[in-house]
């Protein structure tokens, strides 16, 4: 009896180890293939945009890449030429309808077609609520919103006749969770996760894979360009050693590995870092308590005051401890991914 439980658990064993193994050999061979392929990444200058370019690049596509400042974006470009990449940077607000279909058009006579649509580009605002203006939600907005789906409309009627394409949408963990201090880009974030997952559903009749993508913490080296409110030293404090730390945040390399990956896989959603996934899933499990405990957190960050309602970019709002030893990590993807350049 002891002898046939054995090799029950066994064949159970290798039953279980055998599924797994098909299962990863189907994504494989079901992989989207990226070789020849053009991809066009909003906000591709640095960051993660300038991280996920590099990661396509490597898997053969042909790239371009768009973002407001001129000369981060000619750094990006020569570096990216120099790995040996084919790639078209243009100058784009994305908040701009003229501008996102003119760059669209330049991308699709350049290469002929556009086969992926990385909706990257981004910006934040750390403050407290009675510091935020008007302003900076219509902002958020028109970057977080607006934007992908100006994009999104003037690459579909193309993937559309070919029934085949690939969008992907970077929201934010701060679209499924508010967290105190970022207010406007929670709420534009929150704005993003249900265009991106209507989108999903809307677009699988025409062989379109939409993927959501909400990362966590992610050590890019962006809070340098950032913009501060209130007490901005303090709050550029808890930001910058947050995106920093070990435990708290993750790779921004790891990350833009796993955002490649999932595009090529055709994901429909994925929640990058596991603090990010057990955030999302105890805020799911229990909204009220997470929001009580949201309450407190508030509590400890930085009141308003300082400069009240006028900007601050990160590298503005540097104090003994920030940069320090506690954002080494941070720094360190800073000068990998283009921030430091920017600061101007």
């Amino acid at each position: 009896m002891e002898e046939n439980s054995k090799r029950s658990m066994l064949l159970l064993a290798g039953g279980a180890l055998a599924l797994a193994g098909g299962r990863a050999a189907w994504r494989r061979w079901k992989a989207y293939d990226f070789r020849d392929k053009t991809v066009l990444i909003t906000g591709g200058s640095r960051g993660l945009g300038l991280l996920l370019a590099r990661d396509f690049a490597g898997r053969g596509a042909r790239l371009a890449i768009c973002a407001r400042n001129a000369a981060d974006l000619e750094r990006a470009r020569k570096e990216l030429a120099e790995r040996g990449a084919a790639v078209l940077a243009l100058t784009c607000d994305v908040t701009r309808r003229d501008e996102v279909e003119h760059m669209v058009a330049l991308v699709r006579d350049h290469y002929g077609r556009i086969d992926v649509l990385v909706n990257n580009a981004g910006i934040i605002q750390v403050g407290p609520m009675e510091e935020m203006t008007m302003d900076d939600y219509e902002l958020a907005m028109r970057v977080h919103f607006w934007g992908p789906l100006y994009a999104i409309n003037a690459v579909l009627p193309e993937m559309r006749r070919r029934r085949d394409g690939r969008i992907v949408n970077i929201t934010s963990i701060g679209g499924k969770l508010s967290v105190p201090h970022l207010l406007p880009y929670n709420a534009s974030k929150f704005a993003a996760v249900g265009l991106s997952e209507g989108l999903r559903a809307e677009l699988a009749k025409d062989s379109i894979r939409v993927t959501t993508v909400a990362p966590g913490l992610m050590r890019t080296g962006s809070p340098r360009q950032a913009i501060m409110k209130g007490q901005h030293r303090l709050e550029y404090l808890w930001f910058s050693v947050s995106d920093s730390l070990p435990l708290v945040s993750m790779s921004a390399e790891r990350a833009a590995r796993k955002i490649v990956a999932a595009c090529a896989q055709g994901d429909a959603v994925v929640i990058l870092s596991v603090p990010a996934k057990l955030a999302a899933r105890f805020h799911g499990l229990f909204p009220g308590l997470t929001a009580r405990c949201l309450g407190l957190v508030n509590r400890l960050l930085p009141s308003p005051g300082g400069i009240g309602r006028q900007p601050a970019r990160g590298w503005e709002s540097f104090s003994a401890l920030s940069p320090s030893m506690l954002t080494a990590l941070g720094e360190r993807a800073a000068a990998r991914n283009n921030e430091i350049a920017g600061d101007s």
